[in-house]
């Protein structure tokens, strides 16, 4: 285990043993212990931080899920999901795993949450078909039976994509912030500040033990000013990097580019009062196409998005949660009616080119290869900005692609 997992065992004192759990879309078929599919109606589980520190940036999963079943629907599809809440804790994501798959005996899981990795050795025994967000640790490129939408991801490697997009807007000092329980948030921190060096920046402040959940940013902020930075990254959820953005500005520091992983559309209104104002001109990134590209993709997305009551931006969570519903659909076509697990998990492995339902532009992973990237397909991210109240898209960012540093990486193997 990576010396991070098992600090959030220590860290986070949360004290709910068992995952509250809350049915959508459900009916008794629920209930079943037939894992497997019979013909096109199939049931999920969905694994997510409805509640607790990580919950700004995945409780909307379940929306994104809701866009997926109307999306199945057009393709001939019936699937009905359960939601299970992982309450942000170990503990919880355990019991929220357990019951999915001993009570509800879904045949296939969701999962979009900060802590997968905590539960990744049970669903890996019990052989379940995990698809979802690769945006915890490692489990998604080393366990054969997950399937991250946009790849597998080893944050610990290094491209030259962030780097490369703080040039293009005049950056020349760096500084990032990661939350230390959290092995991708904390890898991506410095990873981050390595491609800033590899395009010849500095990376004047680097933070990659922020602790989860905190709101103390003052003190970051000040560090960051004392480094004379210029631009700024935190691998963090919506609420964490928008503070962030506040007091560094309250403290005086003269920050050109703000970039945050989270916070793009839907998830602006999670960071709390005053986000709006907080993010004026503010960069914001995201492996998927941005709605305002107007895309075939974009527009069917928000077509599916309206079916399950969705007005306006997307969140990264629903992005999540309809690309791993598009990728499950892409799989039961291949295995066909009545697969088992086993079946769906050898049909996921076959897929060669998923462009999650066309969110991925004109890249695509190969989940036969399972090679993991530093980003997602190719290296690449789209770039958006907020301006008034709107995301305006970045030229020459639509997407912007990188490329793998060779032999550079931020951690040793875990």
């Amino acid at each position: 285990m990576h010396k991070r997992n098992k600090v959030i065992l220590a860290t986070l004192a949360l004290a709910s043993l068992a995952a509250a759990s809350s049915c959508t879309s459900t009916t008794s078929g629920a209930g079943t212990k037939n894992k497997t599919s019979d013909g096109p109606t199939v049931t999920v589980g969905v694994l997510t931080d409805a509640t607790g520190p990580a919950a700004s940036g995945n409780k909307t999963a379940p929306v994104g899920v809701a866009a997926g079943v109307a999306y199945a629907k057009a393709q001939g599809f019936t699937v009905k999901y359960v939601v299970a809440d992982t309450q942000s804790s170990p503990t919880g994501v355990l019991s929220a795993a357990q019951q999915l798959v001993e009570q509800d005996h879904v045949l296939a899981v969701v999962s979009v949450s900060s802590l997968t990795f905590l539960a990744a050795s049970f669903l890996t025994e019990h052989h379940v078909p995990v698809i979802g967000v690769a945006e915890d640790s490692s489990e998604w490129t080393s366990s054969t039976n997950m399937f991250s939408v946009f790849g597998p991801v080893d944050a610990s490697k290094v491209s030259t994509t962030a780097g490369l997009f703080f040039k293009k807007t005049g950056a020349t000092n760096v500084g990032t912030l990661g939350y230390g329980i959290s092995p991708q948030s904390a890898d991506a921190a410095e990873a981050t500040a390595a491609s800033a060096e590899a395009v010849g920046l500095k990376a004047g402040y680097v933070n990659a033990s922020f602790q989860f959940g905190s709101t103390n940013v003052e003190p970051v902020a000040l560090a960051m000013k004392a480094a004379g930075v210029d631009a700024m990254t935190a691998q963090t959820d919506p609420n964490t990097g928008l503070l962030l953005v506040t007091a560094l500005r309250q403290a005086g520091a003269h920050i050109k580019v703000a970039l945050l992983p989270t916070g793009y559309g839907g998830d602006l209104q999670q960071g709390g009062p005053g986000a709006l104002s907080s993010a004026q001109n503010v960069y914001f990134l995201t492996v998927f196409e941005p709605m305002e590209m107007h895309t075939a993709a974009t527009q069917q997305f928000a077509k599916y998005l309206k079916d399950a009551g969705v007005r306006g931006d997307p969140t990264y969570a629903e992005y999540g949660g309809y690309t791993s519903i598009a990728l499950l659909v892409q799989a039961l076509k291949a295995a066909g009616a009545g697969a088992s697990q086993a079946k769906l998990i050898t049909a996921l492995s076959g897929i060669h080119a998923f462009n999650a339902a066309g969110l991925l532009g004109s890249h695509t992973v190969d989940f036969a290869k399972r090679v993991a990237s530093p980003t997602g397909p190719d290296n690449c991210e789209y770039m958006v900005k907020l301006s008034g109240s709107k995301f305006d898209l970045v030229p020459g960012a639509d997407p912007i692609c990188g490329t793998v540093v060779p032999g550079k990486t931020v951690a040793p193997p875990s």
